[in-house]
């Protein structure tokens, strides 16, 4: 019985780890999928446009406007040039027509987990990595 009860409790926590994983990555995922739309409206409108992030509040605001929040426990930093620091705990990430950007990077975390979104200033590239802690 006590085996029994052990590895429950074993299955319990490694699925609650997986659940919390898929969590941030999928948020990590619409934060990309956000940046690139917001290059992509940079360059079909030919003009600069730029994702606002709101570190303090755990959310961001996709061009249109649309606000996305992220799930309570996890949360976000922002490194980006300091010309797109619009207050403290907020600032943005710009695109030009030619499809660069002002660059930086955006981390999410839940626990342990951490996944970076960085963004190349003279490109535009937009990519994702996991960091172990």
């Amino acid at each position: 019985m006590v085996l029994v009860a052990l590895i429950a409790a074993m299955v319990s926590l490694s699925f609650s780890k997986s659940l919390s994983s898929a969590k941030v990555q999928a948020a990590s995922r619409n934060l990309v999928a956000a940046l690139r739309y917001t290059r992509g409206q940079a360059i079909v409108k030919g003009k600069s446009t730029s994702l606002e992030l709101d570190v303090e509040n755990n959310r961001y605001m996709v061009p249109g406007p649309r606000v996305v929040n992220l799930p309570a426990n996890m949360r976000m930093s922002l490194l980006t040039a300091d010309s797109e620091q619009t207050a403290r705990g907020s600032g943005r990430i710009r695109f030009f027509p030619d499809g660069a950007s002002t660059g930086g990077h955006i981390s999410i975390y839940l626990g342990n987990e951490e996944w970076r979104i960085n963004v190349d200033w003279l490109t535009g590239g937009i990519t994702r990595e996991e960091l172990k802690k």
